[in-house]
């Protein structure tokens, strides 16, 4: 058998194969063995002022979703944090299960000049976490690459284009989203509240986050930003 020709091809993909494998999945996990990070660790001071954002900008509905936050110094800290993290786990949830991965990815790749439409190239170590698990590469390019698009435009923006698109971006083929709502685009519910906050953690871990609006520093705002991208 293993004198034909069907026989050599036969040796030669099993040996092309465990190739393969041996590159693509052993190598990388030996290198890149590292703790993956929990949605709690990833909470940082970027992501805490648009989150503390939402709870000024929409009063009501942030109680009903999380919950009145607390006034007292020493057990408010934990509560935004967690809040946070479960907004962040949430978002994701709804960011998978609408299929918004499928128009935008969340993987700059070296290829069509995609780094200078979106940035450096994204690196391999940012995704060791739970919210980049499975890493959302898209599959097309119908909207542009979200994993640094925290920060760029306030809440608000994503708030009335979540409600209607083609309101904030012109002849947008986004669909609409009325179900992350209580009727208006000023009204979103816990599913629009943890999405708006997942899109703007996005990138919120680069020193060079952008703000545009003043940062008015809450009784918890302690948490220091990450390091930036190197």
């Amino acid at each position: 058998m293993f004198e034909s020709k069907s026989g050599i091809l036969l040796v030669a993909g099993l040996f092309f194969f465990g190739f393969a494998f041996l590159s693509n999945a052993v190598v990388p996990a030996l290198i890149y063995n590292q703790p993956e990070q929990t949605a709690e660790q990833l909470v940082n001071a970027n992501v805490r002022f648009q989150f503390e954002e939402l709870s000024r900008r929409y009063p009501e509905s942030f109680v009903k979703a999380f919950g009145e936050p607390p006034t007292d110094p020493k057990t408010a800290a934990d509560w935004w944090n967690k809040q946070c993290a479960e907004a962040l786990r949430a978002g994701r949830d709804v960011y998978v299960g609408e299929g918004c991965w499928h128009c935008h990815s969340q993987f700059i790749r070296p290829v069509s000049n995609e780094d200078q439409r979106w940035g450096p190239v994204s690196k391999s170590w940012k995704y060791q976490n739970e919210l980049q698990r499975p890493v959302l590469f898209g599959t097309r390019r119908v909207g542009p690459d979200l994993c640094r698009e925290g920060g760029r435009r306030s809440s608000d923006w994503h708030a009335v284009h979540l409600f209607k698109p083609v309101m904030t971006s012109h002849q947008s083929p986004m669909p609409e989203y009325p179900w992350f709502f209580d009727g208006e685009p000023n009204k979103p519910n816990k599913r629009g509240l943890a999405l708006i906050t997942y899109v703007q953690w996005l990138g919120s871990w680069l020193e060079s986050y952008p703000y545009y609006e003043s940062y008015e520093p809450s009784i918890v705002a302690e948490t220091k930003p990450a390091a930036e991208d190197k």
